[in-house]
């Protein structure tokens, strides 16, 4: 009699203990990220998730998304978060062409984005902006080129060498790209010293010396592993592009307490940091959710 109350006393607490687990699952919050398809996209969105996981929530990721596709999935209530950038919110989806600087970019995209109820969070301290580039041996050649300004007068002045630069041909092609850009500086870039192609393969061009000059982005891993030489925009032609996490103000209104708990995340990523964490994946080869792992141990936030 005692060994049958005993197996059944031992059932119950079984079913209790399970349905006690069930229900515990259930009442964690499902916060849906978004990520576009490039690696620092990746990198943020699991960095997130992790985090958000030890916050008690239950989180689900899509990546490999267009622009477009991952803005309209959130404006639509089926993605919850994205990390976005100044510059593509206020260019991109608000057709805003003024030049603003940091404060101002984000300021504007708050403002706007709000009518179409999200809600941008804490800002990173990093921008993922376009830049010109010098490779190592130009830059040892030319020390004297350290804007786009100097670039430009240099490839002026040795019109006959012929320098070449190489361009994604995405930004080649945009009316706000290389266009703006000859306008403002007074450029003389043509098909003759310029080369179009994907992205990745301007950065080996680049390593490779192929090219005197090529369009790169601020965090890209691959600037400190191939030692390529960033030139200051001194005229300011290109955006601000500051990273944010971006969330419906449906969501953030069910579940406040996100925008407190995410923001000491948003506040750990800069510049070099970015760059970094980039490199161990498109150089190192690891892979995003071990890179993620490790860089919360690193940073263990209460």
């Amino acid at each position: 009699m005692k060994t049958y109350f005993s197996k059944k006393f031992g059932l119950l607490l079984g079913c209790v203990l399970l349905f006690a687990g069930v229900a515990q699952a259930a009442d964690k919050p499902v916060i849906r990220i978004g990520a576009r398809v490039f690696t620092e996209q990746t990198l943020l969105a699991e960095i997130t998730s992790q985090y958000l996981r030890t916050k008690g929530y239950d989180t689900q990721v899509t990546g490999g998304l267009g622009s477009n596709l991952a803005r309209s999935a959130q404006e639509s209530g089926q993605l919850d978060l994205i990390w976005e950038y100044t510059g593509v919110s206020l260019v991109a989806y608000n057709h805003i062409t003024d030049k603003l600087d940091s404060a101002q970019s984000y300021a504007k995209v708050k403002e706007l984005d709000a009518k179409k109820g999200l809600v941008w969070l804490t800002p990173s301290k990093f921008s993922n902006t376009y830049a010109l580039a010098l490779p190592e041996k130009t830059a040892k050649a030319y020390p004297q080129i350290n804007t786009i300004s100097e670039l430009n007068t240099v490839m002026q002045a040795e019109a006959k060498t012929n320098h070449l630069v190489a361009l994604d041909t995405e930004f080649a092609n945009r009316s706000d790209g290389m266009a703006g850009m000859v306008e403002l500086y007074g450029m003389n870039l043509t098909r003759k010293n310029t080369r179009q192609m994907d992205a990745g393969l301007v950065y080996t061009a680049l390593r490779n010396g192929q090219v005197f000059a090529g369009l790169v982005y601020t965090t890209d891993g691959r600037l400190n592993a191939f030692k390529l030489k960033l030139l200051e925009d001194d005229k300011h032609y290109f955006p601000d592009y500051t990273a944010a996490p971006v969330v419906r103000q449906e969501y953030l209104s069910a579940h406040p307490k996100l925008a407190e708990e995410i923001k000491p995340l948003a506040e750990l990523f800069d510049d070099a940091t970015m760059r970094a964490l980039n490199a161990r994946v498109d150089v190192g080869h690891e892979s995003p959710s071990s890179v993620a792992a490790d860089f919360l141990r690193q940073h263990p936030l209460n």
